[in-house]
């Protein structure tokens, strides 16, 4: 099968030139063409430039492209020029203005320019919170000493500790946020739940916004706001840490004060006393009121990340009783309870031992008899006297409360209601 010619070479000499001789136009290359002859050798030619037969002709010009004028540009450029220097000069002037430099040679100062207004910040926000609390906190100046407290009615009640009141009389003042101060006066104590109320001599406070202290829960976000070491205005943040913190103080004046407290890492120091401790909304939760310290002594003591605050809910219901009445009901179980860290007679050695029971009285009702040993109150499980006692005070009087107790070897459960004390 071929492609239509024959591929082997012919035996024979290519046949001689046809009549016409070697001039013909025809065969005079006819033994190099490989066209004619296959057997002819073939080679690629590029061809050269086209030699010059004769002058350059003349280039020939669009009538169309004229020579274009400066004079547009020129001023185009010379007005951009203007603009560009009085534009900077603006801006230079204002500039040096806001930055309190003046013209003429080395004078300082300027036109006075406004202070901008204050900072804005969503309300939601650390700063706005900051903002809504700060005009209700105050510094509270008795006999020299520094606490703080926080106004809690139009009418001017103000919240704080009461031993930050409890060695100034019945006359003290008060700083406000805005740097004016005004007097104040005792309206009343309750020195075991250490909380106190004084009244400021002013109509146009503002009242701060409380919260639920039952509502809240270990690892929110709280504020302490007061007057650390004599420094007004102050907020420090942290968290709650703990709730139901039971803690027992002594005083020098031969007072016992308990606890049941809000325990949160946010700084606090001396001066704090009496503050507030505010949830992520600006709501009080509690009253900075106790901090841990390694210092022996109260001069030496500062903060280390462990600050207790009393519950609002606690310190709200004994600031109404002495608002209303003058003092504060103090609530009990009707048992003389052992406070010493000791439950002799308790097996595990845990628990708060009854001493005594008093008749007719609550624990009585009960069916709780003396030498009984409390383990549980409201399902808070007790190591000692002092926590059974400072969780009786955050209770108001008449609330129901379920306990577990253990007699002998054997535990059983009851439900006390308490009361009121006498006093």
């Amino acid at each position: 099968m071929t492609d239509g010619w024959s591929w082997r070479q012919s035996p024979t000499p290519p046949a001689a030139p046809p009549p016409g001789g070697p001039g013909s136009p025809w065969w005079s290359d006819a033994l190099a063409d490989p066209w004619r002859d296959p057997y002819a050798p073939s080679a690629v030619v590029v061809p050269s430039a086209p030699q010059s037969t004769g002058p350059e002709p003349e280039p020939v010009s669009d009538p169309r492209d004229r020579p274009r004028a400066l004079t547009p540009i020129l001023l185009i450029c010379l007005v951009t020029a203007l603009l560009a220097g009085g534009l900077g000069g603006t801006l230079g002037y204002v500039f040096a203005a806001r930055s309190g430099v003046g013209g003429g040679g080395t004078q300082l100062g300027g036109a006075p320019v406004a202070a901008p207004s204050a900072a804005q910040r969503a309300p939601e926000s650390n700063a706005g919170v900051v903002q809504k609390v700060a005009p209700s906190v105050v510094t509270v100046r008795v006999s020299g000493a520094i606490g703080s407290g926080f106004v809690v009615s139009q009418e001017g009640y103000v919240i704080t500790n009461d031993h930050v009141v409890a060695n100034g009389g019945d006359t003290m003042s008060v700083l406000f946020s805005d740097g004016t101060t005004a007097p104040a006066t005792l309206v009343g104590r309750e020195p075991e739940s250490d909380i106190a109320v004084i009244k400021v001599s002013r109509d146009d406070v503002t009242a701060i916004q409380l919260g639920d202290s039952d509502a809240i829960a270990v690892g929110d976000p709280v504020f302490a706001f007061g007057s650390p070491l004599n420094l007004v205005n102050t907020v420090t943040e942290g968290i709650v840490s703990a709730l139901d913190r039971t803690l027992q103080a002594p005083d020098t004046d031969g007072t016992t004060r308990y606890y049941a407290a809000i325990q949160t890492d946010a700084a606090v120091n001396q001066g704090n006393s009496g503050g507030p401790l505010v949830d992520g909304d600006g709501r009080v939760i509690g009253v900075n009121s106790v901090i841990r310290s390694l210092g022996t002594a109260e001069s030496e003591a500062g903060n280390i990340g462990l600050a207790f605050a009393i519950p609002i809910n606690q310190a709200r219901r004994i600031a109404e009783d002495i608002i209303d009445t003058g003092k504060a009901r103090r609530t009990v179980i009707g048992a003389e309870v052992a406070t010493g860290g000791s439950t002799a007679g308790a097996s595990s050695g845990t628990g708060a031992r009854l001493r005594s029971v008093q008749a007719a009285g609550p624990a009585a009702a009960a069916g709780l008899k003396s030498g009984d040993v409390v383990t549980k109150f409201d399902n808070h499980v007790l190591d000692d006297g002092v926590g059974l006692i400072a969780l009786v005070r955050k209770y108001a009087p008449g609330a129901t409360v379920p306990i577990e107790y253990r007699r002998g070897t054997k535990t059983q459960t009851a439900s006390v209601t308490l009361a009121a004390d006498a006093k």
